[in-house]
């Protein structure tokens, strides 16, 4: 018959302490023989607290620890802070006249009703907040779509809000990530995203949509125009905005066709390399003998992934000297000094695009005034001759170019035509998108005439293509001088500060001032020969640097320019892609992992957008 070990007395002690820390005790202790006892300790907030204290010959020291898994806030009683009742104290109730180790951790709950409470009870507060923001926001509110995929072939549409606050914040919002039923018409696509917008209170903010290039979200947009119109700035002329990103994507993945060829020798000595542990050594022992580091793993593209191939040559030219020693040794048919100036041309042309992706899809900060410098950079790389050195890369940058006319060729040689019967052209490109570089201080409208220049298929056109971005600039400046003289005309818009029925003497001399101060205003704009708009267009652009911040001059002159800040706020605010950067280099279907795909549509909706409200940009020295 085995002794009874003398900690059990130690362990009745601990639920003795833990009850008086708000939990209940489900003492049950388990461990027979040498191993170790246990109780369990049920706190109030739902999570597990399980006590082990194992037996120790000779006895150790006691020891403590706690891992972060459950919140602190939720372990009430139990925290190491050197109060009575806590973990200190429980650990010097168990431990009293015994040397023995305690090791406390907190468990995950097994009551999954109790994470899901309070995920949904965090999302709805949160949710709330959110709105409220929304609802006092005097700015218009751009989204971007994008559709997912779970495993069980259920179709998703996230709808993401872009805004820019009254403090020149760029704002990043998921608000909403639900089902829509198959089938995904353009029909439907409208309905669920006019759902989204009423749900959350601003339809009559929306300014752009921006959408990938699939049929079904052009019909959606045009649906959108259409039903919506009176809701809609310019009655939704520039509603629709192209991803930037995924016209990039198409742009390569045509040239890619024409480059697979070329690197195939490349490709396949990295395979056979990463085909056994072995070839791996070998080829780590010819990194070291000339001075590089060993390599872990090969890195090999992959299909619908256009990045992949530029990264695997990257790496393949760093490694050139070490690849064909081993090539040398091992393989037949080594790469050339001629394959190898391919690849490195190749790499070096797909560099260029990599960088204008990355540009493209930062999702949390103003991208529409780089839209004009972007298409002029892919321009110049497609048909500069000093990136075309090869048959390959002209050949690749000729089924680019293509593609580039296709959706964004900005001349019109025959505007009066019908759409779909204008010469080399079946997409209309942006104006609004040129008005956000004119919203750029270091550019202005400047800008505007040198990207013209650069593009037009004559000189004779560049006027007219100039005066019809000025013309819309125009437009818009009216269209929005109107809209602030009319809120600032509502008496619903004056801050008041007593109740309005109260005839208090002071307050009505106070609003009497306000109409003053108003009418000086209206007196004054009506006496001044330039707008606001010559005046800014007519003075200095800025000049550029890495420190300067297009959001922040904007604040700072936002007294002396409101209706053009008012404008930069909607206008800056344009997603040129419906995806983050790591997602942009593919041109397959987002897809949703096995975990998220189990979770009913409620919680999966509080997750996704829960994740992206509870984001917080690093800080620079971290």
């Amino acid at each position: 018959m085995s002794r009874p070990w003398p900690g059990r007395e130690l362990v009745q002690a601990a639920a003795r302490a833990a009850n008086s820390c708000g939990a209940t005790t489900a003492f049950g202790l388990s461990g027979k023989g040498l191993g170790p006892i246990g109780l369990e300790l049920r706190l109030q907030t739902g999570f597990a607290v399980w006590i082990e204290i194992e037996r120790k010959s000779p006895p150790a020291a006691a020891t403590l620890r706690v891992p972060s898994a459950a919140p602190a806030e939720s372990l009430p009683g139990l925290r190491l802070d050197g109060r009575p009742g806590n973990c200190s104290a429980l650990a010097r109730d168990i431990s009293t006249g015994n040397s023995l180790k305690l090791v406390l951790f907190f468990s995950v709950p097994t009551l999954t009703v109790t994470i899901r409470s309070d995920v949904l009870k965090k999302y709805k507060t949160m949710k709330l907040e959110l709105q409220a923001e929304l609802a006092s926001l005097d700015s218009r509110v751009c989204i971007t779509t994008d559709m997912w995929t779970s495993n069980q072939n259920l179709g998703y549409m996230a709808v993401t809000a872009h805004f820019i606050d009254a403090s020149f914040n760029y704002k990043k919002k998921t608000i909403s990530f639900k089902e829509v039923k198959y089938p995904h018409t353009g029909y439907a696509i409208e309905e669920a995203i006019v759902s989204s917008l009423t749900e959350w209170g601003i339809r009559d903010k929306l300014f752009t949509v921006t959408v990938d290039n699939a049929s079904n979200n052009t019909a959606a947009c045009t649906e959108l125009v259409k039903n919506h119109k009176s809701e809609l700035m310019c009655e939704g002329e520039h509603l629709h905005v192209r991803c930037c990103a995924h016209i990039l994507n198409l742009l390569v993945q045509d040239g890619m066709r024409v480059i697979h060829a070329a690197v195939e020798k490349t490709r396949e000595l990295l395979k056979h390399i990463d085909s056994s542990p072995s070839r791996l050594q070998s080829f780590n022992a010819l990194a070291l003998a000339n001075g590089m580091k060993p390599k872990s793993g090969i890195y090999l593209d992959v299909p619908n992934r256009w990045n992949s191939t530029y990264k695997m040559l990257k790496e393949a030219m760093e490694y050139k000297a070490v690849l064909n020693s081993y090539a040398n040794q091992n393989v037949e048919g080594c790469p050339t000094d001629q394959e190898w100036d391919k690849a490195a041309s190749i790499c070096d042309f797909l560099k260029a695009f990599e960088e204008l992706t990355n540009v493209v899809s930062a999702h949390r900060e103003p991208t529409a005034h780089k839209f004009l410098p972007v298409v002029l950079q892919i321009r110049h790389a497609l048909k500069d001759h000093r990136w075309q050195p090869t048959r390959v890369l002209k050949d690749l940058a000729a089924a680019m170019h293509s593609k580039l006319d296709k959706y964004w060729d900005p001349c019109e040689p025959y505007p009066d035509l019908p759409t779909a019967e204008r010469w080399g052209k079946e997409i209309e490109f942006n104006l609004a998108l040129v008005i956000a570089t004119i919203l750029d201080p270091r550019r202005k409208g400047l800008y505007v005439d040198f990207f013209y220049e650069k593009v037009a298929h004559n000189m004779a056109s560049i006027p007219t293509l100039v005066e019809s971005a000025n013309q819309c600039m125009r437009k818009y400046f009216e269209e929005y001088k109107r809209v602030l003289d009319a809120r600032s005309a509502d008496p619903r818009q004056l801050s008041s500060v007593a109740n309005p029925g109260m005839s208090s003497p002071i307050v009505g001399r106070m609003e009497l001032e306000e109409e003053f101060s108003r009418h000086k205003s209206r007196r004054k704009r009506a006496r001044v020969q330039k707008s606001e708009l010559v005046v800014y267009l007519e003075e200095p652009a800025e000049e550029s640097s890495k420190e300067f911040s297009v959001l922040a001059w904007w604040k700072i002159n936002s007294e002396k320019f409101p209706i053009l800040s008012a404008m930069a706020r909607d206008f800056l605010s344009i997603p040129l892609s419906t995806v983050a950067s790591e997602s942009a280099f593919s041109c397959g279907g987002r897809i949703l992992g096995d975990t998220r795909s189990s979770l009913d549509p409620e919680m999966l909706e509080a997750l996704v957008c829960a994740k992206d409200w509870m984001y917080k940009p690093k800080e620079n020295n971290n």
